[in-house]
């Protein structure tokens, strides 16, 4: 399903123009550079556009050096049969060699295993290009270190992964398919939706998932957490692995294994025009983890759930790593299927820091929830700041805005780690049909969700304006719910 160029180009005039703007300002480097002070994260009425725009233009990206390596070259052959991972594999180690450039997918099917990019290297798809991932599992050997659901692990590589590099990029008009489908890996999910049947083997069987679980609470080493062959957990799709400098631009994604755009511990992520059309089980079009100056633009997620997760790590493994993912900008994107637009959580358990989500549209009668966060007291983590401004909603099936700190997972464990949610922005927000609940927020009586407030937001064909529980200082200026002016009086 592809968008014209036209659609973003008005927005990406006024952003230009913004950015002109503010181009004499001198940035802070790294995270500061959305001023994640505390007294910068703090309850706000108004949209913190400075705020978002110097971290927009503080977020670079990769230059490569002037060379192409045409992996046809290296011997792949466009039959869509024979596998060319290792023709890939040398063509970007002989760019990467030679100081980097780009890795040319000519135009033509090319059957694979798993990619694994190098510094200085942008593997490039030209238009009419497609790459088939092998969905033999065999091929995704030696297994690599990589992430599972927030918890670490030695598992089959990602479909594109890189581990430690910098300056790399995936670009093109081309097509990544996972060729993932009901009678390959999304049958793991344990799920009959998705092909699984009795006796076959599932990630929800003890060997799996829930000894992965226990590992990652009881703090395992890595090197005793070894999956793959017999174990049934899903690869992700494209993995930038503590990278810096990662561009992911042009590309359709299409029938992923599983999560599908997945930077952790990383930093400068810029994803761009992406068309992401997958949905299958835990088909998350983009989870940066642990990460920070992320920005996600222009693209168009259509999954079989949410369409971003930010996530920050799963449970006690998650605290132990402590790294915060902060600042984030989701702009100018197109919302479909999924079960939240733009989500935080469940995996967030180091925290979220400064999101900023910024004229997107969603629309779907397959989508869940525009915006969505959500923890419980095994997960904890805080989320502060969450400044959503211009977004169009056609149709959502549950809420404008969900917030649950009582998320059920796999087991429904209850712990002692309480989460904290505080200073939640919605301004200038249009929805023609807002589903079961304008504002769905379930706090803690020990820890109530701070600040929330909407400003100048209409919301129309919504059953119920309010389901909410232990919040404190909900705040709707100029606000009209189903016609009607509305402002928030608690019981």
């Amino acid at each position: 399903m592809n968008y014209p160029h036209h659609y973003f180009t008005s927005v990406r005039a006024r952003l230009s123009v913004l950015l002109l703007a503010f181009g004499s300002v001198i940035f802070l480097n790294g995270c500061s550079s959305a001023g994640s002070s505390a007294s910068d994260s703090g309850a706000v009425d108004s949209f913190p556009m400075e705020r978002m725009l110097k971290l927009e233009k503080s977020i670079k990206e990769p230059e490569f050096r002037n060379a192409t390596y045409n992996i046809v070259n290296y011997g792949a052959v466009a039959d869509g049969k024979t596998l060319a991972t290792e023709s890939i594999r040398k063509a970007i180690l002989a760019c990467s060699k030679d100081g980097g450039g780009r890795v040319i997918v000519p135009a033509g099917k090319f059957l694979t295993g798993p990619i694994h990019l190098e510094n200085n290297v942008n593997l490039h798809l030209v238009e009419g290009a497609e790459i088939l991932f092998s969905t033999n599992p065999d091929d995704f050997y030696p297994l690599v270190h990589t992430s599972f659901e927030g918890m670490e692990l030695m598992n089959y590589s990602p479909l594109i992964y890189a581990k430690n590099k910098k300056n790399i990029a995936v670009t093109g008009k081309g097509i990544l398919n996972g060729q993932a489908s009901t009678e390959n890996w999304w049958t793991w999910k344990g799920s009959d939706k998705y092909g699984w049947q009795k006796g076959m083997p599932s990630q929800l069987d003890p060997n799996n998932l829930p000894a992965l679980m226990e590992m990652a609470d009881k703090n395992v080493p890595l090197s005793q957490r070894t999956f793959g062959n017999g174990k049934y957990l899903r690869p992700n799709f494209i993995e930038p692995f503590e990278c810096e400098n990662v561009l992911i631009q042009g590309v359709t994604i299409i029938n992923a294994p599983f999560w599908i755009l997945h930077p952790i511990k990383s930093k400068n992520i810029i994803v761009d025009g992406v068309n992401i059309r997958s949905h299958g089980p835990n088909n998350d079009g983009c989870d940066p983890e642990y990460s920070q100056n992320v920005l996600i633009k222009n693209s168009i997620f259509n999954t079989g759930d949410d369409c971003i997760a930010i996530k920050a790590g799963r449970d006690e493994e998650g605290r132990r790593v402590g790294i915060m993912t902060e600042n984030v900008i989701v702009r100018d994107c197109k919302m479909i299927d999924g079960h939240g637009g733009v989500v935080i959580g469940s995996e967030m358990s180091a925290g979220v820091k400064n999101v900023f989500v910024y004229n997107n549209h969603m629309d779907s009668p397959e989508l869940d929830r525009a915006i969505r966060l959500k923890t419980n007291s095994v997960r904890g983590g805080t989320v502060d700041g969450l400044y959503v401004k211009n977004i169009t909603v056609g149709e959502v099936k549950e809420a404008v805005l969900h917030i649950t700190m009582n998320y059920k997972d796999y087991s429904n464990r209850t712990g002692n780690a309480i989460p904290q949610i505080r200073n939640i922005l919605l301004e200038d927000v249009t929805v023609k049909n807002g589903g079961k609940y304008a504002i769905f927020a379930e706090g803690l009586e020990n820890s109530k969700i701070q600040n929330i407030t909407f400003k100048n937001v209409t919301i129309d064909k919504v059953k119920a304006n309010f389901n909410v529980k232990f919040v404190e200082n909900l705040k709707l200026i100029n606000t009209k719910i189903n016609g009607v002016p509305t402002q928030y009086s608690p019981n």
